[in-house]
């Protein structure tokens, strides 16, 4: 069984992506021109309609700028405990022996593999965010300035995760298949599908990193949103500090 693992778990090496990053022109690309800040002391409950849109929409292009282009860095994912992607729990009990008879480097790159393929595809949220920014309504704005500190998050999350996934997917499971660990994910649970170590489970790993990825994605918007809502340093444009100012 050992000589099994030490096989299977031997072809897992890995392959460090590098990824384009993202600009606000880009993400705002298309977006309807931003009004003038207005003048005097001007606060987010006095400001009219269309500038509160306006800010709403350069705060989810700021956040996710900032995110995408965190996330898109070598050791975006992996570097970043709060997203990091981490062995599937249906294969930890493989994983920890193989640790344990001296695979511990093998595992580490197949982990690391996982964090690589969600790095090279996190750019790919950045047309998407666009689109959603371009398709909000006044109710949509509304709501998001009413909301709590991950409002524009959370409609983030529900136009574009679908999407997100389709898009997502296809560089998942490119870049993962080219470090071989599909291939040796598979191997694994063929051989071990029927042994009490594994316990029958299955697991689409595509899926899995996929997944992980969008939601270390969603993870970081949030935590840029909650920056802009909360911390004057974050407004970074006359315009944020005007609708997010107290």
């Amino acid at each position: 069984m050992k000589r099994a693992l030490a096989i299977v778990l031997g072809v897992l090496v890995a392959n460090a992506t590098s990824a384009q990053m993202p600009q606000l022109d880009d993400i705002m690309k298309g977006v309807q021109s931003l009004p003038k800040v207005p003048t005097g002391n001007s606060t987010a409950g006095a400001t009219d309609d269309k500038t509160t849109g306006a800010g709403i929409k350069e705060a989810l292009a700021v956040g996710t700028e900032r995110a995408i282009k965190s996330l898109s860095a070598v050791n975006g994912y992996f570097g970043n405990q709060a997203v990091k992607i981490l062995m599937p729990s249906s294969i930890q009990k493989v994983a920890k022996v193989a640790s344990m008879v001296g695979f511990q480097k093998q595992v580490d790159e197949f982990v690391l593999s996982m964090n690589r393929a969600a790095e090279a595809a996190a750019p790919l949220a950045a047309s998407y965010f666009g689109d959603a920014i371009r398709d909000m309504t006044l109710q949509d704005v509304r709501g998001i300035m009413t909301g709590g500190n991950t409002a524009a998050t959370d409609f983030f999350r529900t136009k574009t995760r679908a999407k997100l996934y389709s898009a997502f997917k296809p560089i998942v499971s490119k870049k993962v298949g080219e470090v071989g660990a599909t291939r040796a994910y598979k191997d694994m649970m063929g051989r071990y599908e029927n042994v009490p170590l594994v316990s029958g489970q299955s697991l689409d790993l595509d899926d899995y990193v996929t997944n992980k990825s969008l939601d270390g994605l969603f993870y970081m918007v949030g935590e840029e949103e909650k920056k802009i809502r909360t911390n004057p340093v974050a407004r970074t444009t006359d315009l944020l500090k005007s609708v997010f100012g107290k």
